[in-house]
């Protein structure tokens, strides 16, 4: 037990000097032209040194924020701030996705066309195949990058056994203790997982989870590009690297939606009633009609 707790603060003292060292050797991790610096990415990206880093930032910027509300106020607006841009932009996602779905069926149905091609000059010409199995990158980038929009907007669906019969400041406590246990755990196993889904599919020899420091770097030096983009149909969409990178910016929208709805709730808590819904930036149809139950 005593082992556990001494080795926590050893880390969390350590997270000062790892920063510093990462800050003042840029070349050693930006310079990607040094096979050893990849490697040195691929490392630190799921790393026990990065956690503690970035819970280190995590507490600091609580601490500064319980002192002063204002401040805390700030983070909140700036967090779902960019839950909301986000969300906003790739929405339109589903549209254009909408909108090729009708082409497809139209070019394999009316004009009989085995291929679509787009742009001037040298146009972009795959199958119509490679076009209706890029529909799923759409679909992944709405569920992916709106993910925590929608929780912004309140439009996630919530199991209610006892939530909606308790007190005010029970329910902040709740959504705490939510976003703490649940949400923001969820964010990081996910990212651990796919941090290195990502990296087999762009580099070999392929990196482990388990590899160390010392055996990725000795690796780096037979370390070459090796973006995969095998589809599943002779001439089907065959990025789905892509979908990788987006599992990872899922784990970034949900991890930083979980400690706004942390501060929020903290914020509502020690206001009362008065405060809840704060700053809350949420969409409407216009007056008279909402966009999602309880806008207003």
């Amino acid at each position: 037990m005593f082992d556990w707790i001494a080795w926590f603060f050893i880390q969390i003292g350590m997270a000062f000097y790892n920063f510093a060292y990462a800050v003042t050797h840029p070349g050693l991790w930006l310079d990607w032209s040094n096979k050893e610096a990849i490697a040195r990415v691929i490392y630190y990206g799921a790393s026990v040194e990065l956690f503690f880093v970035l819970t280190v930032f995590f507490l600091i910027a609580t601490v500064i924020g319980v002192m002063n509300n204002r401040i805390m106020w700030g983070y909140v607006r700036v967090l779902e701030g960019i839950a909301n841009t986000v969300g906003r932009f790739f929405a339109w996602a589903g549209l254009i996705m909408v909108i090729q779905q009708i082409i497809i069926v139209f070019m394999q149905r009316v004009f009989v066309r085995p291929s679509m091609s787009f742009g001037f000059g040298i146009p972009l010409e795959f199958d119509v195949s490679w076009f209706a199995e890029e529909l799923k990158l759409y679909n992944a980038l709405v569920v992916c990058l709106c993910v925590a929009y929608t929780f912004v907007q309140g439009g996630h669906v919530r199991v209610d056994l006892i939530y909606s019969g308790v007190k005010f400041r029970t329910k902040k406590v709740l959504d705490m203790i939510g976003a703490m246990i649940f949400m923001l755990p969820f964010a990081v196993i996910t990212w651990l997982y796919g941090w290195f889904f990502l990296w087999r599919v762009l580099v070999v020899p392929n990196p482990s989870a388990s590899n160390s420091l010392d055996r990725l770097l000795m690796q780096a030096r037979a370390q070459r590009w090796n973006v995969e983009t095998i589809g599943f149909s002779p001439n089907g969409f065959n990025a789905y690297f892509l979908f990788k990178v987006l599992l990872c910016l899922f784990c970034v929208m949900v991890a930083l939606q979980a400690i706004a709805v942390f501060y929020r709730s903290y914020l509502e808590f020690r206001e009362g009633p008065e405060s809840e819904g704060k700053h809350l930036d949420r969409d409407s149809l216009g007056e008279g009609e909402e966009a999602y139950e309880g806008t207003h």
